[in-house]
């Protein structure tokens, strides 16, 4: 339903004074105690039984999210959430490129933090952080002048239009060009093909720094060695 009543009125009401409210389905305006409107898990939509039927079996056309394609819903379902995909996969892609873990890092970055910790406890790594080049480094071993970036889809496709993919490529090639006046060995890791994170399909890419490192560390000694001479 959408209110007919500002704030004041509602704060201002008793519980069971009567509010105005639109019904979502013919447009009609109806009246409702206080106490009903916001009961936990109850929304009032619908004037009627007749429009409450009509509400549940039409579908509402909504955008997805993600790709901007529109689709239609059940309203039991637009009624969830405000957020809306066409499919797992733009789910899965959103939620990456958006760090569903309700910071900027993503769940494979501490994913990988905490296998990288586990695996090497006497390597330092670096992980979000601007010291090295003053422009954040998904992963960086001061030790070894080695750093990782994990470039996912809106690194390579203009998911957010081309404006934006042209701006994250500049950003992207400011590092590799600073790390190159730092002497930074700099890897770029493509992680597109991870929709959305499983550690199974994460491994994958935890290999490769794996590799990457298991190299290096093979080559300080001999580069130790060779420097006093």
């Amino acid at each position: 339903m959408k209110p007919l009543f500002s704030t004041e009125e509602y704060n201002s009401s008793k519980s069971t004074d009567k509010l105005p409210c639109e019904c979502y389905i013919c447009k009609n305006k109806f009246f409702r105690e206080k106490k009903e409107l916001y009961r936990k898990n109850r929304d009032i939509k619908y004037c009627s039984k007749n429009c409450q039927t009509i509400g549940y079996r039409n579908k509402i056309t909504v955008t997805c999210l993600n790709c901007k394609k529109e689709f239609n819903k059940k309203p039991f379902e637009v009624k969830k959430s405000d957020k809306h995909f066409c499919s797992q996969n733009c789910f899965g892609t959103y939620s990456n490129l958006n760090k569903t873990t309700g910071t900027r890092r993503s769940k494979l970055e501490m994913y990988l933090e905490n296998k990288l910790t586990e695996l090497y406890p006497d390597i330092e790594f670096h992980f979000n952080r601007k010291d090295a080049i003053n422009s954040e480094l998904d992963i960086y071993i001061p030790a070894m002048k080695l750093a990782f970036e994990l470039n996912g889809i809106f690194h390579y496709e203009p998911i957010y239009g081309s404006d934006k993919l042209l701006q994250i490529q500049n950003n992207d090639n400011r590092k590799f060009q600073a790390c190159l006046e730092q002497d930074i060995e700099f890897c770029i890791i493509d992680t597109s093909s991870q929709k959305y994170f499983k550690e199974h399909t994460s491994k994958k890419f935890l290999d490769v720094i794996s590799n990457i490192i298991f190299t290096k560390t093979l080559l300080l000694p001999f580069n130790g060695e060779h420097s006093n001479h």
